[in-house]
């Protein structure tokens, strides 16, 4: 019988990439998820009940260990960008992973895959990197073995990044940026898929930091992703002390809302993120010490942004006419 893995978080952004290619590895794989009805689509990368969407909460003991009966390795996909309700930082990213690293400790599981983030850090003022770093420290404690990946900014089909900038682009004609100077190296979530199935299969070990080819900030982040969409926006940078101002407003609509209004604009915790450059550290292991080659941003982003331009799918046939008619 071939082994099986419990993806936790397996039909989100990065989760749903693991899948597929765990699935095509020959892996049984069990998407453990808050929502399973939601996720019924992952069971096409594979042959009939090879992959199969299970319900699970990972604020729960018992809903951790009954997705987790049998298998043989776990990958931890599960994190938040900005907290609701019973799903805090603490619960999601720093109690969450050391629970299931204990619970497939106890179990006798041996391999185990953390998806965390660049900036992870204990001493970090942003709630975010604390608790992702502090769910690393849980996940070596009970699974010292286990492969921790840190990801700059993920981009790629279903990404919120890219798609929601192009989004705003295509409504209005300013594009408001927190942190304009702000590094980021974005690396395509297939290539960090790929890390996490060499982490289960045993051809990885430890703490890789994952960035893309590229390294720009986030105006010129900005700038290529006008460009992939064609059209033309002012982006504009707005200073750290006005954007703290502006998310400490839209954090507490969200509060005296009770939840009611959330907070989908930017929180005081993004900020605070958005201050510190999001690149592989000098002395890091990366894809080179996996052998593996990043995609370039520039040969994917056309592929899925296109429906930004002005005239969608037929801007490049309009561009060609034009051309034609010159």
């Amino acid at each position: 019988m071939s082994k099986l893995v419990t993806i936790y978080g397996g039909s989100g952004f990065v989760g749903r990439y693991i899948a597929r290619r765990m699935a095509k590895a020959g892996w049984r794989v069990r998407v453990a998820v808050r929502r399973p009805n939601e996720a019924i689509f992952v069971k096409t990368y594979g042959v009939v009940g090879q992959v199969e969407p299970v319900l699970c909460n990972i604020r729960d003991d018992a809903s951790v260990a009954s997705v987790m009966k049998g298998a043989d390795a776990v990958i931890n996909c599960v994190g938040v960008l900005a907290e609701s309700g019973k799903n805090s930082f603490d619960a999601v990213q720093s109690e969450g992973p050391t629970r299931i690293a204990r619970i497939s400790s106890e179990m006798g599981i041996k391999r185990m895959v953390q998806i965390s983030a660049i900036g992870a850090d204990l001493e970090s003022d942003s709630d975010y990197a604390r608790t992702k770093a502090e769910g690393e420290a849980g996940v070596l404690k009970y699974q010292p073995d286990a492969v921790i990946l840190r990801p700059s900014i993920v981009f790629g089909p279903e990404d919120e990044f890219f798609n929601r900038f192009a989004g705003m682009a295509r409504m209005s004609p300013v594009l408001p940026v927190v942190g304009a100077k702000t590094r980021f190296q974005p690396v395509y979530v297939d290539d960090v898929a790929e890390a996490a199935v060499m982490g289960v299969l045993g051809q990885a070990k430890g703490v890789y930091e994952l960035g893309g080819p590229i390294t720009m900030n986030f105006r010129e982040l900005m700038d290529l992703m006008l460009d992939v969409i064609r059209r033309r926006r002012l982006v504009l940078n707005i200073p750290f002390f006005a954007a703290k101002i502006m998310a400490f407003g839209f954090d507490m609509l969200q509060a005296v809302t009770l939840g009611l209004v959330k907070n989908g604009m930017i929180t005081r915790d993004q900020v605070k993120n958005l201050a510190k450059d999001n690149v592989v550290a000098e002395d890091a292991q990366g894809f080179d010490a996996l052998g593996i080659e990043p995609t370039a941003m520039v040969s994917v982003l056309p592929e899925y942004l296109w429906r930004f331009r002005p005239s969608g799918q037929y801007d490049a046939i309009k561009e060609s006419a034009s051309n034609l008619r010159g």
